[in-house]
């Protein structure tokens, strides 16, 4: 279920033109040549300078709020909207409207012991151990719940297909399916399905990482979430009070932000080598920073000047990056479970 490819798309040299749905909340900037950009330090010049000052003291980690997902259906119904890949921004709009409705009554996610949460915080481990979420009853109803909701919404017919084998699946398919995405061993010929697996365990991981306290969660690695291990999506700079220009990566499973240095690479944390693209027309909300080093790049959302930017749903609008990116030999880091095959 992958999203169709674009065949005549924006070239990093050209108007884009993928970028109509954007809406972003500042007047548009004149167009110009995508080119490959230093970030500038903290109280440099230029349009990605931050002022000297504004960043206090930023937390380390932020887990999940409870709105995440209904945030994030508004704003796939933002971009969706003239975008070539409107169709399939919508489809996954509604998903988020889905993981959003079906918290209500869920059974709570089983947590670590207060011991075993004390011994990650010691070694620098996770804090949630996602191998274990599949044996988690609640993890498994929360599978089931949303394939049930989910299956009362509009979908292509390939996505239906891929579903109504999943409403009446056993226990030990759906843990089967559930390692599948936390090992990121998704079986290609299944991807389909995995896609509404990955999206229900979203809703169980950010449930699980929401219950954790986010001051003591540790630094675990580059690339790493603190809270569940997981790789990133992408990362924003925020604009939040006493963190203003600071860098968080948005883990692509429970949802929590952990603080990340900037110009710095997210897969092998090289700080040599780094330059950032963007497309033609993009008013840098989002660039890739790429590294030379790793030949990998990762996606950087300019939050803090467009608050509607969201990690996952901006990820999947900017495809058109990726897969020009691609075209230059670099590939993804980071991980989105809507962008299986990119």
């Amino acid at each position: 279920m992958s999203p169709a490819r674009l065949d005549k798309g924006p070239r990093l040299t050209s108007d884009p033109g993928g970028w109509a749905g954007l809406r972003l909340d500042e007047p548009e900037r004149p167009s110009r040549p995508v080119r490959e950009v230093m970030m500038a330090q903290l109280g440099g010049s230029g349009p990605d300078a931050v002022p000297i000052g504004e960043v206090v003291a930023p937390p380390f980690a932020r887990t999940p709020s409870p709105d995440l997902f209904r945030r994030r259906a508004a704003r796939f119904a933002a971009v969706a909207p003239h975008h070539p890949l409107g169709p399939y921004l919508s489809f996954l709009g509604r998903m988020a409207e889905v993981q959003a409705e079906i918290q209500d009554g869920l059974p709570d996610p089983a947590l670590p012991p207060p011991d075993a949460l004390g011994r990650s915080r010691e070694y620098g481990m996770p804090a949630l151990p996602r191998s274990r979420f599949s044996a988690d009853p609640a993890c498994r109803e929360t599978l089931r719940r949303f394939f049930r909701a989910a299956a009362e919404t509009e979908m292509p017919p390939d996505a239906r297909a891929a579903l109504g084998r999943l409403v009446q699946t056993d226990d030990e398919m759906l843990a089967w399916m559930a390692d599948n995405v936390t090992a990121d061993a998704i079986p290609a010929h299944d991807a389909a399905a995995h896609v509404f697996a990955a999206a229900a365990l979203q809703v169980y991981a950010a449930r699980a990482a929401s219950r954790l306290d986010a001051a003591a969660l540790v630094p675990v690695g580059d690339g790493i979430c603190p809270a569940c291990g997981s790789p990133p999506t992408s990362s924003v700079i925020v604009g939040w009070e006493g963190a203003h220009g600071a860098r968080f990566c948005s883990c692509s499973l429970c949802g929590t932000l952990w603080n990340y240095v900037r110009i710095r690479c997210t897969a092998c944390g090289s700080t040599e080598g780094i330059s950032y693209q963007e497309l033609d027309g993009s008013a840098g909300a989002v660039k890739a920073e790429c590294c030379s080093r790793c030949r990998t790049f990762a996606k950087v959302l300019q939050q803090a000047k467009h608050p509607a930017l969201d990690p996952v749903a901006d990820d999947v609008a900017t495809l058109a990056l990726d897969m020009l990116l691609g075209e230059e030999g670099l590939r993804r880091s980071g991980r989105n479970p809507f962008l299986m095959g990119y």
